[in-house]
């Protein structure tokens, strides 16, 4: 499990890196047509995109890991009833 987090954390991090510039040179070169500003929008844009990804990408897998409501309060119960 730990392996795979920090094969993901890595996967985020160059894409953190790599997907807002590349979105910047390339919306400036052939989306704008030269346009600056637009494109700094674009790369801004792409890495809040990176960023929500990650945050779901975590949550689910938290989700998958944690163990199920019912079953820790049916052991639970029946402590009690012992």
């Amino acid at each position: 499990a730990l392996r795979s987090t920090l094969i993901k954390l890595v996967i985020f991090s160059v894409s953190l890196a790599v997907l807002p510039l590349s979105s910047y040179f390339l919306s400036q070169k052939y989306v704008w047509a030269g346009a600056f500003f637009y494109a700094a929008i674009t790369a801004i844009f792409m890495a809040n995109a990176v960023l929500v990804a990650y945050i779901i990408s975590s949550v689910l897998e938290d989700q998958q890991s944690a163990p199920p409501l019912k079953a820790a309060a049916t052991e639970l119960e029946s402590k009690k009833q012992r």
